[in-house]
């Protein structure tokens, strides 16, 4: 055997030791003949499975709550929030990041998901891209971070080095720094300021993450974007009043919410629309304040966007 090669056996021994060591990768054996059973019955198994994911996720939630807080606390000062992950985490962070234009009406810039690998990472392998800790810092260093930012390392072993490598240089730069994994004691956690590991255990398919999860990091991603989003004034009570209606499903949503939040006449609506650039934010302001789109305009703005103070501006 040569040198290189007792190396590589070397090092492969050492990181299937470290895989045993984690809940995500533990074997099921209880499950191992699975693939005899009916259509119907490995459903029930995987429902039942998944089921179990919330309740991991509420042990977290005071966690998740004070991280929160911290990301719209600089995303009010012009932060940006930042998702580095490999694989299906990583897939996971660009997914969430995509929605919060159409949804919240925020610029491309300012929810960023970056996948170790590229673009090209989100539909085929990359190999060898998660094993790099330099590759994300030079992913973060194109971002020019600041200590408004947040970085959220997403990996569902926790020991991702390229998740663990996003967030040692995002808080080395002095940004805010998030760690969610699904394995206790994480490295990721470790290298965090908010550390949020949900624990849902060993996966149906041995070391399948993209199962349990997979579904506990999205939901997680869900509750940080959209709870941060309702912190920074982008809805009013339920209603998505900064949506970009980009389209026709969008734009006939956007005469939705404003008549859900004033009970106006569509006569109404198609005015306040008008004045408004078809602005549902500035729309509804025009309606519940009585003025018109350039005062809802100036209020909005004078108020960071928060709907509920520019009324209560409009009307004190």
């Amino acid at each position: 055997m040569t040198s290189s090669t007792a190396d590589a056996s070397s090092n492969y021994g050492s990181l299937r030791a470290e895989l045993e060591t984690l809940t995500t990768e533990a074997f099921r054996p209880e499950l191992s003949e699975i693939d005899r059973l009916s259509t119907l019955e490995i459903a029930k198994i995987m429902n039942a499975e998944d089921a179990t994911v919330p309740t991991a996720v509420a042990a977290q939630l005071p966690r998740i709550a004070a991280a929160i807080d911290a990301v719209a606390e600089r995303m009010s000062r012009g932060g940006r929030l930042i998702y580095a992950g490999a694989g299906t985490a990583g897939r996971l962070g660009v997914l969430d990041a995509s929605e919060c234009p159409p949804t919240f009406n925020t610029d491309p810039s300012e929810v960023v998901g970056l996948i170790a690998g590229g673009p090209s990472a989100m539909v085929t392998s990359v190999e060898g891209a998660e094993d790099s800790k330099e590759l994300a810092e030079a992913d973060l260093k194109e971002l020019s971070l600041t200590p408004d930012d947040t970085v959220v390392g997403v990996s569902a072993s926790g020991r991702t080095p390229y998740a663990v490598g996003a967030v040692e240089h995002a808080r080395a730069r002095g940004a805010l720094t998030i760690g969610l994994s699904c394995n206790a004691h994480s490295a990721l956690a470790a290298a965090s300021e908010h550390g949020i590991e949900i624990v849902v255990g060993p996966e149906l398919l041995t070391g399948s993450t993209r199962l349990k999860a997979g579904t506990a990091q999205k939901l997680v991603l869900n509750m940080l974007s959209t709870i941060t989003m309702i912190r920074l004034g982008k809805t009013y009570g339920n209603l998505m009043v900064d949506v970009r209606a980009s389209n026709e499903k969008l734009r006939a949503r956007s005469r939705r919410i404003v008549a859900l939040a004033t009970g106006a006449s569509d006569e109404e609506i198609e005015q306040a629309l008008a004045a408004t650039d078809g602005e549902v934010k500035n729309a509804i302001l025009t309606i519940l304040g009585g003025v018109d789109g350039p005062t809802a305009a100036r209020l909005l703005e004078e108020s960071d966007g928060h709907l509920r103070a520019a009324l209560a501006a409009s009307t004190g």
